[in-house]
């Protein structure tokens, strides 16, 4: 049995199958994550509650898939935990189900801050195990990591649209499946781990060298985060509040808003699947630039257009904000080698975070004014993307380490 799994997952030099089982799960896991803020209109009228509650919802939740990934991150890099995954999702399980029999705000709270438990487990360790399988082509792995993720964003509002809001908050139990479902198959993909993990550790020491100072490393660190802050600010926006603006601007259905967030959230599961790929072949700083502030034109249009225009230029900005993400990513952990893990707990936790502070934040604006004021406030967040100018250019310095680490073609015997 134990060699029919390692056969079933062993798919040359990039893993495929890895990188399509961790795809699957993140489906998964972050499909159960955005049922939460799928069904906010739901929870908003059976608690009465205002958008203050509704963005403090979104603070627990987002926190605590935060604050544990740089940790988690950090002590996976040293001492790699094959299994953590399978028993992370067991956390998302016991949120989901807390939350299909919440009867008060406070239990909605305790559900949400479960599943955030959840993803702060399964991200950085699940990061760490794509660029393992990537066979070298880091964007690609990550943009197929993450693509699984946000198509299960995606689905979130769709399910909600046609399964919870026509069955109630209970039906939510249904999707305990999900959960149940990432647990078989990442309990196998730390079998293929178990088996990797000691010659990935073995080569920790041979990451090529940017030739960059730690002052200089650390400077292009914190402009990614702006650049990350700037990006899931306005995704907050639009994930937490964009049904609301629907609602309230153009008197649409409940079930209408949520099939325009779920065009929305698609968009942004199509971006991220261009994103890595194309920083592979053309340098991750040109995808950062295009990513961030290519998207200002889109977002400054936004709050002053139709119905119509108002899902095409989301569906637009979704697309193209969301590119950036699996570029930062591996920008990172090649300006921090050794370091997989740690850096993207730490932006993975840092963009859930900053989002869960933001949809807060947001909401005490939407209260003191208009969900519209707030779209027309975040519409120059994108205008920080020209820090990307600041960035390093660190490819050539790479390609040429690789060139040189790389081992000299093996001279052909003589016969015996």
């Amino acid at each position: 049995m134990r060699r029919e799994s390692a056969e079933w997952f062993s798919a040359g030099r990039t893993a495929f199958s890895i990188l399509g089982a961790l795809s699957l799960c993140h489906l998964l896991n972050d499909m159960v994550q955005s049922l939460l803020p799928a069904i906010y209109p739901i929870l908003k009228q059976a608690f009465q509650l205002d958008f203050r509650h509704v963005g403090l919802i979104t603070l627990v939740n987002q926190l605590t898939a935060s604050l544990l990934q740089p940790v988690i991150g950090y002590y996976t890099d040293r001492r790699p935990t094959p299994q953590s995954l399978a028993i992370g999702m067991s956390f998302t399980l016991a949120g989901l189900l807390l939350l299909a029999w919440a009867g008060h705000y406070g239990l909605v709270l305790v559900a949400a801050a479960l599943i955030g438990i959840g993803s702060s487990v399964f991200h950085p360790e699940s990061s760490r195990i794509a660029r393992l399988a990537s066979g070298g082509q880091h964007g690609l792995a990550q943009s197929l990591f993450q693509v699984g993720g946000n198509a299960g964003s995606a689905l979130g509002p769709l399910l909600a649209a046609f399964i919870v809001l026509p069955h109630g908050q209970e039906s939510l139990a249904w999707f305990t499946v999900a959960p149940l479902a990432a647990i078989i198959v990442l309990w196998r993909v730390g079998h293929w781990y178990r088996q990797r993990v000691h010659a990935a550790h073995r080569q920790r020491g041979h990451a090529p060298s940017h030739g960059l100072s730690r002052r200089q490393v650390a400077g292009a660190v914190t402009v990614l985060l702006i650049l990350v802050f700037s990006k899931y600010i306005y995704l907050a926006s639009l994930s937490t509040y964009y049904t609301f603006y629907l609602i309230e601007t153009f008197h649409v259905s409940v079930r209408s808003a949520q099939l325009h967030l779920f065009v929305f959230l698609g968009a942004v599961a199509a971006g991220t699947i261009l994103g890595g790929p194309i920083g592979d072949r053309v340098g991750r700083k040109y995808v950062i630039w295009g990513s961030i502030l290519g998207v200002l034109p889109f977002t400054l249009a936004l709050p002053h257009a139709n119905l119509f225009f108002t899902g095409v230029l989301s569906a637009v900005i979704g697309v193209i904000l969301a590119s950036a993400f699996s570029a930062i990513i591996v920008y990172a952990q090649e300006l921090v080698p050794g370091n997989v893990g740690m850096i993207a707990g730490l932006f993975f936790g840092f963009a859930f975070g900053i989002g869960g502070l933001g949809a807060a934040g947001l909401g005490v604006l939407a209260d003191a004014t208009s969900v519209t004021f707030v779209y027309k406030v975040c519409a120059f967040l994108p205008a920080l993307g020209l820090l990307t100018a600041l960035l390093p250019d660190i490819e050539p310095h790479l390609a040429r380490d690789m060139r040189v680490a790389a081992p000299a073609a093996p001279t052909p015997s003589k016969p015996v």
